[in-house]
């Protein structure tokens, strides 16, 4: 299990309505429905995604999130979520702006691009780093917009977005399956920006 389903669970409010947006194949959605009994809908475009919620007994409806939200209304859930996806849509700030028309809350992932490793691995090699976190070649990759947690902070500034929680995951965070926090998850949330592998960030307007 991804150790960010954990994070998110404690923030999501049992029986509440939750959209996934970029669900994949409905883990984390079947995983709320059974830890929080909620009333979820996820939103994908990969067709193998989508027969995999359905599999899953998730409902899902096809859609690009490049394209908006507009078939949904204001505040129409409590909580919308977007885990890994953020780095790979064309318009972040677009997509962050609808998913918190939509949503009460919001509670977005991505992996921070300014990890030390990845600075490292461009420094000695002079290439784009491919790692556990980041697994794509540079021309393969479904990242198009690569966000550390500085600049996540920023545009939560500029935008005037209230960050209710944070939580920071080193690069050899424990399986969620483990017990207890990771050792180094004290330097993790003294530097994030360095020493995070992953972000979870909940928010709202």
């Amino acid at each position: 299990m991804r150790p960010d389903f954990l994070t998110i669970e404690q923030w999501v409010t049992p029986h509440s309505r939750i959209l996934d947006l970029g669900c994949g194949d409905g883990a984390l959605l079947k995983f709320l429905q059974q830890k929080k009994q909620v009333r979820s809908l996820g939103v994908e475009i990969n067709a193998n995604n989508i027969a995999a919620c359905i599999s899953n007994g998730i409902d899902v409806i096809e859609q690009d999130l490049d394209q908006g939200l507009a078939n949904f209304a204001d505040n129409s859930f409590d909580t919308v979520l977007l885990t890994q996806t953020l780095q790979a849509v064309h318009r972040p700030d677009f997509v962050l702006q609808e998913m918190l028309r939509v949503g009460k809350e919001c509670i977005i992932t991505f992996p921070n691009f300014g990890h030390w490793q990845a600075r490292r691995y461009l420094l000695t090699r002079g290439k784009m780093p491919v790692s556990k976190f980041m697994p794509h070649e540079w021309y393969n990759t479904p990242n198009i917009h690569f966000c550390t947690v500085n600049d996540f902070e920023v545009l939560c500034e500029q935008r005037d977005i209230s960050v209710l929680h944070r939580n920071f995951q080193a690069a050899n965070y424990r399986d969620a399956t483990a017990s207890g926090p990771s050792v180094f998850s004290p330097i993790v949330d003294r530097w994030p920006n360095l020493f995070a592998a992953q972000a979870v960030y909940h928010v709202t307007n």
